[in-house]
């Protein structure tokens, strides 16, 4: 006979709206403190979430926060990211006008990046979304999404700060690396990654680690290091720097040879508060040194006293820690040394973003 909660359960597809709402509602909290409620008759129940994320908005927006949550089951994760229709679903909602939903569905989406199917997004091509992008690839309608939704001017319900997170897993592999470094025919030639960097100091904590840890991801592509370093192409490095600046002032000695966007600073520039991403951006100049090229533009452009003042600065063994493997091998003598040395000696690992999954309590 089956207990109260299961009974519960089997309301998740009642023709009741009203009934819904209410099993959907005090679903929620079973979704963390028990999953496998959710996975009896062959992942009936999620089956019955993935439709209910049409529903009403009240029901919809239940129905998400359960998928978020269980979606850190192996066997749910896999159910949710390898239904093609389901991942269409999600996308025509997430990349709406109008719905209040948007944001809640790129958490979901941020978790389903945990499977390596997800990689589908670099190919998948879709109807060109009007007002948002001319590309046909589902990516791209991502990425443009998660810059007009920075000033809320596509969707004013939602900021599409998570998206940051997919993207961070898409660059784990060498399919997103390409996709984010190379210029897009369809789109002027940008590098999708040029649009994702500018946000390396927006006021959103979510979206800066999430542009950080995908930047140091595609730092893994060193064959792309010389365009990543180029002012004339990518131009990354102001865009690591100037989150690792606060307002100290350098010496003439220092500042000669800075980028000039990293010169005469406001007298209250702002450091990134976060000892994180302080540590994620160490590793991504840590990783930009894999080639002597990359060494050597370190040392031009006068990286070694932004690292020194932010070891004064910040009192955290992480970011100490970073800046002392930096500053060894910008310091170091290059005379007897191969062209190029291992990525990172092994210190600097692909991000899985935060190594966890989002969960909503």
């Amino acid at each position: 006979m089956p207990t109260e909660l299961e009974e519960l359960v089997e309301f998740l597809h009642h023709g009741n709206k009203d009934i819904r709402q209410i099993a959907t509602e005090n679903l929620v909290g079973y979704s963390t403190a028990q999953p496998s409620l959710f996975k009896r008759n062959e992942l009936e129940p999620v089956r019955d979430l993935k439709l209910l994320i049409k529903d009403y908005t009240p029901i919809a927006a239940h129905a998400l926060t359960i998928l978020i949550n269980l979606s850190t089951d192996a066997e749910v994760l896999e159910a949710l990211a390898g239904d093609d229709a389901f991942l269409e679903s999600l996308l025509s909602r997430i990349l709406s006008t109008t719905d209040v939903n948007a944001d809640a569905q790129c958490m979901l989406l941020a978790n389903l990046s945990k499977s390596p199917s997800i990689t589908k997004l670099l190919t998948l091509s879709r109807v060109p979304v009007a007002s948002l992008s001319t590309s046909k690839l589902a990516i791209d309608q991502l990425l443009d999404a998660f810059v007009k939704g920075s000033a809320g001017s596509y969707n004013n319900k939602a900021n599409y700060d998570y998206l940051s997170y997919l993207f961070s897993d898409l660059a784990k592999f060498p399919a997103g690396r390409k996709h984010f470094l190379t210029p897009r025919e369809s789109d002027a030639d940008v590098v999708p990654i040029s649009k994702i960097m500018v946000f390396t100091e927006h006021s959103s904590t979510i979206r800066r680690r999430g542009v950080a840890n995908t930047l140091k991801n595609s730092a893994f592509s060193t064959s792309d290091h010389a365009a990543l370093l180029s002012e004339p192409d990518i131009h990354l490095l102001p865009y690591i720097l100037l989150p690792l600046m606060g307002p100290e002032s350098y010496s003439s000695d220092d500042s000669d040879g800075m980028l000039d966007e990293c010169q005469l600073l406001d007298d209250d520039k702002k450091r990134e508060p976060q000892v994180d991403i302080l540590v994620t951006h160490l590793e991504t100049l840590l990783l930009l040194t894999t080639t002597r090229e990359g060494r050597d533009r370190l040392r031009e452009v006068k990286v070694y006293p932004i690292v020194r003042e932010l070891h004064e600065a910040v009192e955290d063994e992480g970011v100490r820690e970073g800046c002392d493997r930096l500053v060894q091998v910008l310091m170091r003598d290059e005379e007897g040394e191969g062209e190029d040395s291992k990525v990172g000696d092994g210190r600097v690992e692909e991000v899985d973003e935060e190594e966890k999954m989002i969960e909503v309590l």
